[in-house]
């Protein structure tokens, strides 16, 4: 299974050309489901699992990986499918991956392929299923529907963590900013349900005008109208009306990077303040931020940092303003 995944830097290197590689497996019947294999760390036979007593039900236990200790969540039984009987454990694929420096593996009952697509051909889920929580895309592959999952959501439900801004940071967003925050907004992109929550709540918390869309290609085009309506004399340039673009890297139709690139090659837009905002860690993501011409890489479920940077922005802007008019 070590060769099924061997090549890290020929899957990295489609990031930012808008093209990934999808890891399809099967949890319950012929349906398959995907995952990003930039999230992948490797799929291995099952391990000897010992129970975590009071665990969150989706937790079958904790299983030892070459001296690493990491939980192991029944990726059926989270979905509310057919979990893994105990017995058939042994048989089960667990897919390791890694989001925010932390380790976790996925139970599922068959691996099929590694697949070579475009994002462009990875669509958000039609209205009639927006209100499946954990389906994030969609896709087709060799006349088959791929359901692509939102991880995300399964971890922050599984991990009970709620990443919110703390009081103190509200407290010196009123204090430094006050009304000030009325005068911009902030245009976020994002295809995980349980993120968009999250910006929401930072927002929110700060008084901050936002619009949030589900993909890149969303977000691009919106931009495109702002700009437009800047050109007609309907409203200020871009970079004067919007705070910041905060995007997630991995998204239907049209990734980060290439969301990122687009945005420096139009003159209309290339001033906007950028931040990438990714559970992908690592260096990787900080060099392509660079390359690709962001302001800044933050990882997500890091309520604090990123709201910091919005009170830093407004900051900034504030004294611009100031000084153009001084």
């Amino acid at each position: 299974m070590s060769d099924f995944l061997k090549s890290v830097d020929r899957r990295t290197s489609l990031a930012g050309m808008n093209r990934m590689e999808l890891l399809l497996f099967r949890l319950d019947g012929p349906q398959l489901y995907g995952i990003n294999v930039f999230k992948v760390r490797e799929v291995i036979q099952t391990p000897p699992i010992a129970p975590v007593p009071r665990s969150d039900e989706r937790i079958v236990g904790v299983a030892d990986i070459r001296g690493q200790t990491m939980p192991i969540i029944d990726l059926a039984k989270a979905l509310e499918l057919t979990p893994i009987e105990p017995e058939k454990l042994p048989e089960s694929l667990t897919i390791v991956t890694e989001f925010n420096s932390a380790i976790q593996g996925f139970l599922v009952r068959e691996v099929d392929r590694i697949v070579h697509l475009r994002w462009e051909d990875i669509m958000p889920p039609p209205d009639t299923l927006a209100h499946v929580a954990y389906l994030t895309a969609v896709t087709r592959f060799e006349d088959q529907i791929i359901e692509i999952l939102d991880v995300e959501k399964v971890l922050a439900e599984v991990s009970g963590i709620k990443d919110v801004v703390t009081k103190e940071t509200i407290q010196l967003a009123k204090e430094k900013i006050g009304q000030a925050a009325g005068n911009y907004f902030i245009l976020a992109a994002d295809d995980s349900a349980v993120a968009r929550q999250q910006l929401r709540s930072i927002f929110e918390g700060l008084g901050i005008n936002y619009k949030i869309v589900d993909n890149g290609r969303k977000a691009y085009d919106l931009l495109q109208k702002w700009a437009k309506d800047a050109e007609d004399g309907m409203a200020p340039p871009v970079p004067k009306r919007v705070l910041m673009v905060i995007s997630d890297i991995e998204m239907p139709e049209m990734d980060g990077y290439t969301l990122t690139r687009k945005i420096r090659e139009d003159e209309r837009l290339k001033d906007l303040f950028i931040v990438l905002n990714s559970s992908l860690s690592g260096g990787f993501n900080e060099h392509m931020t660079s390359k690709v011409g962001a302001n800044r890489f933050l990882s997500k479920w890091h309520s604090d940092e990123l709201a910091q940077l919005v009170l830093e922005r407004l900051e900034e802007m504030e004294m611009a303003h100031a000084a153009a008019e001084g």
